[in-house]
């Protein structure tokens, strides 16, 4: 029998992805909307869980991961009962402040990416100095983790190692269909762009990301012409967008 437990509150897409890294080492609880939902839930999960409506939820003493939408916060904690032990938070946006909305001892703020799925995510975290213990090692049960000093640094956080995988998912797509333009099967371009992003994820662990691209290009060679290319394309200044962008969105969400 698993000693620790984790309450979910809501269950899309993260909190799945979450809940099959942590049930490793947890027992789960999800507390959802519809018995139907929490049953898809259970389903995709593959173990078993226990399930509460909100209607008859409770969270005194619990340790509590809220997975629902910013913009629901206050509905969510007007049908929460009790007291809970430390209340994580993976809305984006939202402060601390705001979490107080629901009633907890301890506070944090924190952001894994998908990869929690796979006990690879990289999560950002943030909160009550009490809960960073805890916090580092919950969230270590599903990847690496960084405590930060502040909010402004958590947003920050969330448009790179957050919101990371979806613009690396853009690139990889686009190396395979540049593959496939040029005459590659997609199937073997595929197979090419997961071992290139297999490999590329253990040398930069341990490599600066500039020196990697200097061991790769040769004076006048192929990757040479293609990293030209990409500064044409004002790749490097559109990466860099895109974390503004996102970390504009994140204080705009407050």
């Amino acid at each position: 029998m698993m000693s620790k437990s984790i309450t979910f509150i809501g269950n899309g897409k993260m909190a799945l992805a979450l809940a099959k890294g942590l049930c490793k080492t947890h027992s789960i609880e999800v507390v959802g909307r519809t018995q139907a939902s929490m049953d898809n839930f259970e389903t995709a999960l593959g173990i078993s869980i226990t399930k509460t409506l909100y209607t008859e939820a409770t969270i005194t003493q619990k340790n509590i991961l809220l997975c629902v939408k910013p913009a629901n916060l206050k509905e969510v904690a007007s049908l929460l009962k009790g007291k809970a032990s430390t209340l994580y938070s993976l809305l984006a946006g939202t402060t601390l402040e705001s979490l107080k909305a629901i009633n907890a001892d301890h506070y944090c703020r924190a952001m894994p990416n998908l990869a929690a799925e796979v006990g690879l995510s990289m999560t950002s975290l943030v909160g009550d100095n009490a809960t960073a213990e805890d916090a580092l090692s919950l969230f270590g049960t599903i990847g690496k983790t960084l405590w930060l000093g502040s909010e402004k640094e958590l947003d920050i956080a969330t448009a790179l190692a957050g919101s990371g995988p979806a613009y690396l998912a853009l690139i990889a797509e686009a190396f395979c269909d540049g593959a496939v333009r040029e005459g590659l099967k997609r199937d073997d371009a595929m197979v090419l762009m997961r071992g290139l992003f297999e490999g590329f994820g253990k040398l930069i662990q341990t490599t600066h990301p500039a020196l990697l691209k200097d061991n790769v290009m040769s004076p006048g060679g192929t990757t040479a012409a293609g990293y030209g290319a990409l500064e044409k394309g004002k790749v490097r200044e559109g990466c860099m967008e895109a974390i503004h962008a996102a970390y504009t969105r994140a204080k705009e969400m407050k």
